[in-house]
């Protein structure tokens, strides 16, 4: 399918939106991030106690690790999947591979809780010449579509570990209580689909009118996401594999070094350490490492293989999308540039 090269945005779109991605920023924000996880495997193991536990790595088993790379190509490969999916109509898959590892590697290295890919990916969809509202509506549908996964299947392990439906576990704390949480929050979340997605056009004053953006856009994304959901499609099937691959990942890196707790542990330990990502550090660094590790530690699991497994397993899930992110970031300026200049490009598909 060929697209028409992404039109010229006018002088007014990108106002309030006051940002400067450079090269640097992106090196010293990587730099910096280096650093952090250099400390945290190198001391870690000296602060908890873990020199004969950390002898594992020496005698890791090499093919699981291999197998945790491929793995982790899956995860990228489900992001750009449902990223493309959503935005098919304004973009093709390498303007979509740009963005969205662009926006990976400045998740890691920006804000928390993904932040600062939302606001690079937002960045970058001004630029191809949505407006806000376009862009407003359909991040939400993203954002939702991918979530939605994530808490339901929250409720689903949680309930089920604790009340026996799954083999492992069920300290309330981490089954009960999460699952409860994830439960709350998707209900709140969702009733935002009522609000009237024209919200805006039936207020007459001005401040309401501008107030009312917001929810209005988290309406209409929301609804286009639960008719994703209602009937599944490509932007599903992404959400799916990029919350499936990143587990797989895990999964490998426990075996590489031991044995793999049982399957509802292991997703519901992933998920409930990934709320570590909502501490402001960049990617999370040390937020969602102690995060899973204190999960799986509660659910059962040995400290020091537990220690070992997630430390591998970040260092798959943040390399590998910061390094080829920071290269993507470069390419996309190409095309942001070109597409300031309206120039066609007949490789564009």
């Amino acid at each position: 399918m060929t697209t028409e090269a992404a039109p010229k945005p006018d002088r007014h779109q990108d106002e309030g939106l006051h940002l400067e991605f450079t090269p640097r920023k992106l090196a010293i924000f990587g730099l910096f991030a280096v650093l952090t996880v250099i400390a945290l495997y190198l001391l870690l193991p000296q602060l908890a106690g873990l020199d004969k536990t950390w002898n594992r790595i020496q005698n890791g088993r090499p093919g699981w690790l291999i197998l945790a790379g491929f793995l982790t190509v899956g995860m990228f490969g489900g992001y750009v999947t449902q990223f493309h999916a959503i935005y098919e109509t304004r973009l093709g898959w390498r303007e979509s591979l740009q963005i969205t590892m662009a926006a990976l590697a400045a998740s890691r290295l920006f804000a928390a809780g993904g932040a600062g890919g939302l606001v690079l990916q937002a960045w970058a969809l001004r630029r191809a010449g949505l407006n806000a509202r376009e862009v407003g509506d359909r991040t939400v549908a993203f954002i939702v579509v991918q979530y939605l996964v994530y808490t339901l299947t929250v409720v689903v392990v949680g309930f089920g570990l604790h009340y026996g439906l799954f083999a492992g576990p069920d300290p309330f704390a981490i089954t009960f209580v999460p699952a409860a949480l994830a439960l709350g929050a998707t209900v709140v979340g969702l009733s935002l689909g009522f609000v009237p997605t024209d919200l805006q056009e039936r207020l007459h004053r001005g401040r309401l009118k501008r107030l009312a953006h917001l929810p209005a856009s988290a309406s209409a994304g929301i609804r286009e996401a639960l008719e994703r959901v209602r009937h599944p499609d490509a932007a599903l099937l992404g959400a799916v594999m990029f919350w499936a691959f990143q587990i797989g990942v895990l999964w490998a890196c426990f075996h590489a070094f031991g044995e793999a707790p049982p399957v509802a542990v292991l997703i519901l330990g992933f998920f409930v350490g990934m709320l570590g990502n909502l501490l402001p550090l960049p990617g999370g660094i040390g937020g969602v490492d102690g995060g899973m590790i204190g999960a799986f530690t509660a659910l059962g699991t040995e400290f020091g293989l537990a220690a070992v497994a997630v430390l591998i397993y970040r260092g798959f899930t943040f390399w590998l999308p910061t390094i080829p992110g920071i290269i993507a970031f470069v390419a996309l300026r190409r095309t942001v540039d070109r597409w300031g200049r309206n120039d066609p490009d007949p490789s564009y598909t």
